[in-house]
């Protein structure tokens, strides 16, 4: 009898153990192309404020504001999405982006950056680098240079193994985060692990974990109140939660917190010009 009571238990035991694994899983996915829906961006130019405090309560610094405009259209005959960014620091542009994805997969297609920035910190000098990712050509350009295997400048290299970790593989371009997040498929506690890679920097392949930690509310104009799904993404030293638009599934809000106390913001701008 008492083996039988044993049996039983550890019998029970199994299907419970064997019940939590299949709830963990179920509540965690891969993104591929087919978990993707496009329907969900929104033609037009959106515009973020985006700045940084030194501790929550401080005053706003690196003050920018970015354009992006999301357009659907053709790219070398194939139904596309391009999407042009343009952020604005202080008193001038200083990156410039045109991206063309698949219409609907928002596999990457063709990726072009233009920097300008200061070459040290606090300093006067800046530099511009343009940097062009062909996927249909299997290119990489930097500032004009066509790269290979056979580069040996360190900052190049990388950049041109960055791009081999990626060929061949489906993945989302990183550099479009905010207008990759309302494609996904939101449920509560789910999981997901997107494919990213940013085209033409040194930065390799990755999947990255962004898990749906809740809901919230943000308070509009004339004090309406927007259901926000809570996504949220942790590294070491680092922790962003994203607001997103149930109705609409645009980023609203990012809150980004660095290290011991460092935060940086990126606003949804409700109207501009």
């Amino acid at each position: 009898m008492r083996m039988k009571i044993e049996f039983y238990l550890l019998f029970t035991g199994l299907l419970i153990q064997t019940a939590v694994m299949h709830a963990q899983q179920s509540d965690t996915i891969r993104i591929t192309a087919k978990d993707i829906n496009t329907r969900y961006l929104r033609e037009g130019t959106h515009r973020y404020l985006v700045y940084a405090k030194m501790k929550k309560d401080s005053v706003r610094v690196l003050t920018q504001f970015w354009t992006r405009t999301i357009k659907r259209t053709d790219y070398n005959g194939k139904p596309a999405i391009e999407i042009t960014q343009e952020w604005e620091d202080k008193d001038s542009v200083m990156h410039i982006v045109k991206s063309y994805s698949d219409a609907k997969t928002m596999q990457p297609l063709y990726h072009h950056t233009w920097w300008n920035l200061p070459v040290a910190r606090n300093s006067a000098t800046k530099k511009v680098s343009s940097t062009i990712v062909d996927e249909g050509n299997s290119t990489v350009t930097y500032n004009g240079m066509q790269l290979s295997d056979a580069d040996t400048v360190k900052q190049v290299k990388k950049i041109w193994d960055g791009y081999k970790s990626a060929a061949g593989k489906y993945y989302l371009n990183w550099h479009l985060d905010l207008e990759t997040f309302p494609l996904l498929p939101y449920k509560k506690g789910i999981t997901f692990i997107v494919p990213f890679y940013d085209p033409g920097t040194a930065s390799d392949f990755q999947t990255v974990a962004y898990a749906v930690k809740g809901e919230a509310e943000l308070e509009g104009y004339d004090q309406q109140k927007i259901s926000c799904w809570l996504l949220v993404h942790e590294s070491p030293g680092n922790k962003e939660t994203f607001w997103i638009s149930k109705k609409t599934r645009e980023v609203l809000k990012l809150e980004q917190v660095f290290g011991p106390g460092v935060y940086r913001y990126k606003i949804k701008l409700g109207f501009s010009n």
